[in-house]
């Protein structure tokens, strides 16, 4: 059931905020407690009386993809789940937790981040809701405030992001580099990144940066050389920006393929901007998931469905720069594995919440709110090619999402309310 490499560390969190109400002090002392050392417990856990449990197993409850049983009862023995089903026939527990009727869920796999930064760009938010178009040109300004700052500064913002995100429901993140851009500063943001999970991407092609505009190739060749020498020790991934003002299809090809040779594999941000390479680039190099591709040709929507790429939606990047929506019901319709993920970033999508972006792709992109479920919890697993997450199965991490609602739903329709209730990851209740 594993992918076959370690546990994904779980998110840590800074010290309580004192202005913090006593409820959000108390779930933010609970998740620093989470480490791998409690995984050795074998003590057995029953949740029962679940109105509404998501399994994501469509061998069980109602066959439906989302395997969704009624009157439900989930197992939890040390990180695992042992055993999920009705609650009339649920074994004997050391423990026992009523859910009070309300839904659980998978917790939710945001694959697509970038949280090792400093700043904002509220400046170029405020501009572009005021008529200017977004442009690749303002990561610049991500750029310069990150190589700015301090190593304690980097990661104090990334707990601060991984706690948001923990009381929304994310128990399994990727994140990624490309806000430093010289071999030290992307190195460090990996190690750093590292420490918190074991999904990190290598993004030092998401920009060229000034001091080589002037030369694109050279910039390849450092990131091609030096630069993956540097980042691989620290990485699972490599990801490229492939777009107009960013890197072309040959660039694009030659970057991968280097980290691929190193041991990375591939990831794609394909069509976001314009139509372009980035899909097929995807396919061709058997990328775990093509990114944004909110610009598709027919070709391209062939490729994805006769493919293992996952194409990755990032509503909150749409939302956030008024651009045009993916449309999630011509890949779904073709066949295609979508996911939904956050795009957390200071510039076109800052915001840590999934359940914000399940609400948006029902709402804009043509998604069901079983469709969107799926994608941000199994889906978001597909794209990091995992299969211990993302499902409540028996061999599956133990990570659930508790709703103050009776039906996964209620995500969507009741958006922007705070309905997760409670989380467990790798079997231990964290809020």
């Amino acid at each position: 059931m594993t992918s076959g490499r370690p546990p994904a560390r779980p998110a840590s969190a800074p010290e309580p905020d004192p202005t913090a109400d006593q409820a959000t002090k108390d779930a933010m002392s609970n998740a620093t407690t989470v480490s791998p050392a409690h995984s050795a417990s074998t003590a057995s856990t029953l949740i029962t009386n679940i109105a509404a449990l998501v399994t994501n197993d469509p061998s069980s409850g109602d066959g439906s993809p989302l395997g969704l049983v009624q009157d439900a009862a989930v197992v939890i023995e040390g990180d695992r789940i042992a055993w999920t089903g009705d609650q009339s026939k649920a074994p004997a527990t050391d423990n026992r937790v009523d859910a009070g009727g309300r839904a659980v869920l998978p917790g939710f796999v945001d694959s697509h981040s970038h949280l090792v930064f400093a700043g904002d760009r509220t400046q170029e938010f405020n501009a572009r809701m005021s008529g200017r178009p977004y442009s690749a040109g303002g990561i610049r300004t991500t750029v310069a405030a990150t190589r700015a700052a301090s190593d304690a500064e980097l990661e104090a913002n990334l707990t601060r992001y991984l706690r948001e995100a923990l009381l929304q429901g994310t128990t399994t993140f990727e994140t990624k580099s490309g806000y430093g851009l010289t071999v030290e500063d992307e190195a460090r943001a990996l190690r750093i990144a590292a420490a918190h999970t074991d999904e990190v991407t290598f993004l030092g092609a998401h920009i060229v940066p000034p001091d080589h505009a002037d030369d694109p190739a050279a910039y390849v060749a450092l990131v091609t050389g030096e630069m993956l020498g540097a980042c691989a020790p620290h990485a699972r991934w490599i990801d490229v920006f492939c777009e107009q003002g960013a890197f072309d299809g040959d660039q694009a090809r030659a970057i991968l393929t280097a980290g691929k040779a190193a041991g990375l594999h591939p990831r794609v941000h394909a069509g976001q901007l314009s139509y372009g390479p980035g899909v097929q680039l995807a396919v061709e190099l058997d990328a775990a998931s093509a990114d944004h591709c909110t610009h598709l040709t027919d070709a391209d929507l062939d490729a994805l469905a006769n493919s293992r790429t996952v194409a990755t939606l990032l509503p909150g990047a749409e939302f956030s720069t008024r651009a045009e929506w993916p449309d999630a019901r011509r890949l779904l319709d073709a066949g295609v594995t979508v996911a939904l993920s956050t795009d957390c970033n200071p510039g076109s999508s800052f915001t840590s919440s999934v359940p914000f972006c399940i609400a948006l792709a029902v709402r804009d992109m043509g998604m069901t709110p079983d469709e969107a479920v799926w994608s941000a919890t199994a889906g978001g697993a597909a794209a990091l090619r995992r299969d211990d997450v993302g499902r409540l199965t028996p061999g599956a991490y133990a990570d659930l999402t508790l709703l103050d609602a009776p039906s996964h739903v209620h995500l969507a329709y009741r958006p922007g309310v705070p309905l997760v209730a409670g989380v467990w990851r790798r079997g231990e209740r964290v809020l």
